[in-house]
């Protein structure tokens, strides 16, 4: 009896488009909202996240407020354990939390590609080894701002030209910009050289992250600038530790916007049955049971909740690739790229919801 509910349906075009509408807005608001739950997720537990530590100015925030010596580097490099140590100069046109944010990251080009798992979606990267005014982009901020390969970039007193634009494993590097250390070091003048801006540490697989943290930390207590050594998920987390608070009560926006959905399905259901109730006598007087005709509404309101599903999960997902969106805060970004999982997901919840909605008025 498919052919019949969709007759059903199609009877009162404007009431059922209205509904399905409905439905897609709030499952686009769910999708938006989880699709950025799981950009800080991903950000803050990334595997490699728990074999770095990000060594900073203590009880400094901004990255433009932390100026450490570049010399800690050859002092940590000493501690057994550590593999690798990267100075690195970041520069951000704003600390404060916004969709827009350009970051730049200013590294020795060598220890880039021997510690960061990028790579080069076009162009080269020798112009990055030879050039001081060169840089790699990317592609989330390549695709915002219209970049490719050879254009010139200019943002406050920096102006690049564009080596290569790449991709990472590593959540939240697509919306960076690396550049060579000196270029950056030089960008205001002769009094930042000298000093960057982090250094980060990669620790050999045996080493415990934490007490190192602690011994690098006590190693330059005496030091002209005192330091504050974290993991690199945990550097990250309290980096973005005001947008995590928002963005967990955020999260509450998506159980309304199930609620809503709910709702909707549900008015939209119970207006139809009653409409029909002398159509539903008319069924079973002609043989259909009981269960069948439970199974009808049951039928009509699950179609309703997952096409406004469907329609409300494709735009948000096509919207969220498109766009590459990212929310930075403090030099750090977080990614909102959905995925896969969060599509199933949304799908089963407007699955469920057209059921629960469903079941009353059949009763």
């Amino acid at each position: 009896m498919f052919s019949y509910i969709i007759k059903t349906l199609i009877r009162h075009r404007a009431r059922t488009l209205l509904t399905i509408a409905g439905t897609g807005v709030a499952l686009f608001v769910f999708c938006f909202v989880e699709a950025v739950q799981q950009g800080m997720h991903r950000l803050t537990s990334d595997a490699e996240t728990d074999r770095s530590l990000v060594v900073f100015q203590e009880n400094r925030f901004c990255p433009s407020t932390s100026r450490l010596p570049l010399g800690y580097a050859q002092e940590i490099a000493k501690l057994d354990g550590v593999r690798e140590v990267m100075p690195i100069q970041v520069w951000t046109n704003n600390c404060r939390a916004s969709l827009d944010v350009i970051v730049f990251h200013g590294v020795d080009p060598q220890q880039l590609r021997r510690h960061r798992n990028l790579q080069l979606i076009s162009g080269d990267w020798e112009p990055l080894m030879s050039q001081r005014n060169s840089a790699i982009v990317g592609r989330n901020v390549a695709h915002r701002r219209g970049l490719q390969v050879g254009d010139q970039f200019a943002i406050g007193p920096l102006t690049v030209q564009v080596a290569g634009i790449f991709c990472s494993s590593v959540p939240g590097e697509d919306g960076l910009i690396f550049a060579p250390l000196d270029y950056l070091q030089f960008a205001y003048g002769s009094e930042q050289a000298g000093l960057v801006t982090q250094h980060e540490v990669v620790l050999n697989e045996t080493v415990d992250p934490d007490q190192m943290a602690a011994a690098i930390d006590q190693l330059l207590r005496s030091n002209s600038v005192p330091t504050k050594t974290r993991r690199k998920g945990a550097f990250l987390a309290n980096a973005v530790s005001d947008l995590i608070d928002l963005i967990e009560f955020a999260n509450w926006l998506g159980y309304a916007c199930v609620g809503l959905v709910l709702s909707i399905v549900a008015t939209t259901t119970v207006m139809n049955v009653q409409d029909r109730i002398k159509e539903y006598a008319v069924l079973q007087t002609i043989g259909v049971r009981p269960l069948k005709t439970m199974g009808l509404v049951l039928t009509e309101s699950t179609l309703l909740s997952v096409v406004g599903g469907v329609v409300g999960i494709s735009l948000a997902v096509v919207f969220l690739y498109w766009s590459q969106l990212s929310i930075t805060a403090e030099g750090v970004a977080i990614p909102i790229v959905p995925s896969s999982a969060l599509a199933i997901t949304a799908l089963l919840i407007s699955i469920s919801v057209g059921v629960v909605a469903g079941l009353l008025p059949a009763i």
